[in-house]
């Protein structure tokens, strides 16, 4: 085959489909571990879904899944502006892990809470960052002595990303006071929030809102100047999405 010439196609079946706290893309993590708070359930589909698939799996304590950005759209480009770098900077879209690439692979690393094969097999995971629906196209163990390089330079992100104090309205408050999931769902909206979702383009102009779903719900927020001229993200109310 010529070097010039187009690889034959590859087809791949998802083996599994994600259940998570994140309804749609807007709010997800933008990488995984952040949000430690945030479950998901990884239900594999026939033929994967032999119990005999994930025998041995439980003793990992962490896993490697390949997944499709089933949200993005197929097109890409060269070169991506990773909302890191505040939007306005462009990189190479393999110098990125933005979702909007060739194949639209992404690769996360979550934790494993539980394996439960009663009726099939389903994965208890925590940290995910992965939409609700998410095909998920393969799982592999994570090996911490040939995967952990804290010597790893890790370019325009070199540490994890600034936080910003997250506080809640009374109305807020007396929405989680009524929830079972109460202690949950509030570190779920402060690691989320905290993170700042906005898009990389924004300002911070008091009287503008916004919304990210969380489970059945929709978080409605805004930002406010604190004190020394830091900001912080208030929760304004928390409603049926």
């Amino acid at each position: 085959m010529s070097v010039h010439s187009s690889p034959p196609a590859i087809t791949l079946s998802p083996i599994g489909l994600i259940e998570s706290d994140f309804p749609d893309k807007f709010g997800v993590p933008r990488q995984p571990g952040l949000a430690p708070s945030a479950r998901a359930l990884l239900r594999l589909l026939p033929p994967y879904d032999d119990p005999l698939t994930v025998r041995g799996l439980e003793t990992f304590s962490h896993l490697w899944l390949t997944f499709l950005f089933h949200q993005s759209p197929e097109r890409w480009t060269p070169l991506v502006r990773p909302p890191r770098l505040g939007g306005n900077r462009r990189v190479g879209v393999f110098a990125s892990r933005s979702t909007h690439r060739p194949n639209r692979l992404g690769l996360s690393l979550v934790e494993l809470i539980e394996v439960d094969t009663r009726g099939g097999v389903r994965l208890l995971l925590a940290g995910a960052d992965l939409v609700n629906g998410t095909p998920v196209l393969d799982i592999k163990p994570y090996l911490p002595w040939a995967e952990a390089r804290p010597e790893a330079s890790a370019g325009f992100a070199p540490e994890a990303p600034h936080r910003l104090p997250v506080c809640f309205t009374q109305t807020a408050e007396a929405t989680l006071a009524g929830r079972d999931d109460a202690a949950s769902l509030r570190s779920l909206i402060e690691e989320v929030l905290s993170q700042d979702p906005r898009p990389a383009y924004r300002d911070d102009d008091e009287a503008r809102r916004y919304g990210v779903r969380l489970r059945e719900l929709d978080i409605r927020f805004r930002v406010v100047a604190a004190s020394r001229g830091t900001r912080l993200l208030e929760v304004l109310e928390i409603v049926p999405a």
